[in-house]
């Protein structure tokens, strides 16, 4: 088959990792079928210096996610390029179009939180895009030949929420990147390692973008009742609205202990993870949880809000906190910061054992199995 891949979302968080780890892979799995990968013109030096793989070509398009121009642009672009199959990494499937296609859907959150504080649009813009998004996805799902979901917990939810037959579902769990595994190196000359800049310090650590449904004021809520003032909390992740006006919240409260990084390389980002006295995963929902199992990858604790996803993905291997309880995620901070150094040494080998099976490799193998088994079924179409 000739196989698309929506890879529009290359420099996104979460979702850009999946697509990236998916695309380089298949270049070497799979010989059998060819791919034609449609991502932002910007981003096409990018992807070629990860492969350069004959069975791969790129199609750049600057058509915009969520828009207008996705729901008649994008279909034409398909059409004209020949696949056979399209795989649509996201929910944003044109409603019109109309050849076989599979899609991944790494959550719905949407369905649980529809806020207008996730937005920057007036809330009356909000609630029409909320409206189009529950259309969209409904519709992608029900004419998808294969859902390709990222955890049972995912699964479920797709099931019950989406009316979707089981068998219609595979669950392809993701995996640890090997550029955020430390490994012991020299610094460059002209830069300060991180694991000496941290090394002085004891902190707490947050991965990833802080959209409300990441529940960030609750963690900053929890720490500031920390037992120990001289403990600090590190926000790591890209600047954009959110992360501004949680750093507008954090100033107006004069916490001076909680420290906005930005965004950091995987190199810098490993020994964050190394360091730290655990990561914190706060989230109301999540479809996978990444930074849980990158940071179990690097020995650091995990402490998660106790839902499906996050219990399933660390297997248990995480201190877990009362959903949406501040004073809950506080207890379970002061006793991990006043417990001795070797204390958790066996938590965080298991956790580390952990995330060793998970896989990039093994995502991609069984992504591929279910393009094969849309073989038969796009043929009945």
């Amino acid at each position: 088959m000739i196989i698309g891949i929506d890879a529009r979302f290359w420099n996104e968080t979460g979702v850009g990792r999946y697509i990236q780890n998916l695309v380089s892979n298949l270049a070497d799995l799979d010989k059998k079928n060819t791919y034609v990968v449609f991502m932002r013109s910007q981003d096409l030096g990018k992807i070629k210096q990860i492969t350069d793989a004959t069975n791969i070509s790129f199609i750049g398009v600057n058509i915009p996610w969520h828009s207008l121009k996705e729901q008649f642009q994008f279909t034409r672009v398909i059409k004209r390029s020949g696949v056979d199959l399209m795989h649509f990494t996201y929910f944003s499937v044109p409603l019109n179009y109309n050849r076989p296609f599979v899609i991944t859907i790494h959550d719905l959150i949407l369905h649980h939180f529809p806020t207008g504080e996730a937005s920057t649009l007036s809330l009356p813009l909000y609630y029409v895009k909320w409206l189009a998004y529950k259309m969209i996805i409904r519709s992608a799902a029900s004419r998808a030949l294969r859902i390709i979901a990222v955890s049972n917990a995912t699964k479920k939810e797709i099931i019950e929420h989406l009316h979707i037959p089981e068998e219609k579902i595979c669950v392809t769990y993701e995996g640890v990147d090997k550029s955020l595994e430390l490994k012991t190196s020299v610094p460059t000359a002209n830069r300060q390692d991180p694991r000496t800049e941290t090394k002085s310090e004891r902190y707490f650590l947050h991965v990833g973008n802080v959209y409300p449904h990441k529940d960030p004021r609750l963690l900053v809520e929890a720490f500031s009742r920390r037992a120990d003032p001289s403990l600090k909390l590190y926000f790591v992740g890209k600047k954009d609205h959110f992360m501004d006006t949680l750093k507008k919240y954090v100033n107006d409260l004069s916490m001076e202990n909680i420290v906005f990084k930005g965004f950091v390389s995987d190199s810098d980002l490993a020994s964050l993870y190394k360091n730290a006295i655990a990561t914190v995963v706060s989230s109301k929902m999540e479809g996978f949880g990444l930074p849980a199992l990158e940071a179990m990858a690097n020995s650091c604790l995990v402490v998660a809000s106790d839902i499906p996803s996050l219990r399933e993905v660390t297997k248990g291997k995480a201190f877990f906190f009362k959903q949406g309880d501040a004073f809950s995620l506080t207890n379970v901070l002061n006793t991990i910061a006043k417990a001795s150094k070797n204390q958790y040494a066996s938590q965080k080998n298991e956790g580390k054992a952990v995330a060793g099976t998970y896989s990039w490799k093994e995502m991609t193998n069984e992504t591929i199995k279910s393009y094969e088994s849309c073989n038969s079924l796009r043929q009945d179409q």
